[in-house]
């Protein structure tokens, strides 16, 4: 099961600011919390084949490690381009690794196929409730953890983490996202009022790298979350390198989104929680980003 991770107070970010280290959480990521609540929801007879998944790599690892804990194996698609760091960690927990191109080729219809051929149920990596939920725990631990937060703030890919986050909030703070400059399809899709598709984000934040929200997480950050702003390729560098020399955490890119935004202004870090997702960033991409 996951870890309960800490709140660590941030003065440095700024007054009363509070941030959620999920880069501490088993596999390095908030993914464990939805994989393995997903998985344990399972029918057993349906997962006794084993179950499959599709990701960049923090939903991977957290697929891998839920299933070994389960006792059955587990199939993960990933891109080409994934981070080796995170395909070395998913191989290591026992699962099965598929490439594709995530610029030429479609990631759920080569899951429904794999699902199909194999007989195996698909682990999400956020367009599934049971997913939300375990991703909202976070959460609710950081609002019991610093009952006088003002606002939360999430990073923004298929929307899993939010959707799970603002569920739990159930009102009690504000809710913003945050995405990458180049992968604003929350954005756009909520000014649009339906979900919009955009091309695959070129970014570093390569958990964000989600060309539309999920079906059924948009309904909820539609209704449930009250912000989504964006930071570019420079403020996520410059919030990993901030993390590392003043928090000591080591940051992948995608989860110091939240950090850039409060860094860049685009937030009040006032009495913020601000939510780190992960923290699977190889020692030679850590510091060619931030040398």
């Amino acid at each position: 099961m996951a870890w309960r991770t800490p709140a660590l107070a941030a003065e440095a970010l700024d007054e009363g600011a509070v941030v959620k280290p999920e880069c501490l959480q088993r596999t390095g990521s908030f993914k464990l919390r939805g994989a393995y609540n997903t998985v344990a929801q399972i029918d057993p007879d349906a997962r006794a084949g084993g179950v499959c998944a599709g990701s960049s790599g923090n939903h991977a690892q957290a697929v891998a490690l839920a299933a070994r804990l389960h006792g059955v194996g587990a199939v993960i698609l990933m891109p080409t381009d994934a981070a080796e760091s995170k395909v070395a960690g998913t191989l290591a927990l026992g699962a099965q690794v598929i490439r594709y191109d995530r610029y030429t080729e479609d990631r759920e219809v080569l899951l429904a196929a794999l699902a199909e051929a194999r007989g195996l149920p698909v682990v999400h990596p956020y367009d599934d409730p049971r997913v939300m939920a375990g991703a909202g725990t976070l959460a609710l631990e950081l609002l019991e953890d610093a009952p006088g937060l003002q606002t939360l703030v999430v990073p923004v890919g298929g929307g899993g983490c939010i959707a799970g986050c603002a569920t739990a909030a159930d009102g009690r703070v504000r809710v913003v996202g945050v995405e990458p400059e180049a992968g604003d399809d929350v954005r756009r899709s909520l000014a649009a009022g339906e979900r919009v598709r955009i091309d695959v984000p070129r970014t570093i934040a390569d958990g964000l790298q989600i060309p539309t929200p999920g079906m059924h997480t948009f309904d909820v950050i539609r209704e449930r979350v009250d912000e989504i702003v964006t930071v570019s390729d420079d403020e996520i560098v410059d919030a990993m390198r901030w993390a590392f020399e003043t928090l000591k955490l080591v940051v992948e890119p995608s989860g110091a989104v939240g950090l850039a935004a409060v860094r860049a202004g685009r937030v009040s870090g006032e009495c913020a929680g601000v939510v780190v997702t992960g923290g699977n960033v190889g020692l030679d991409r850590f510091r060619s980003l931030t040398a």
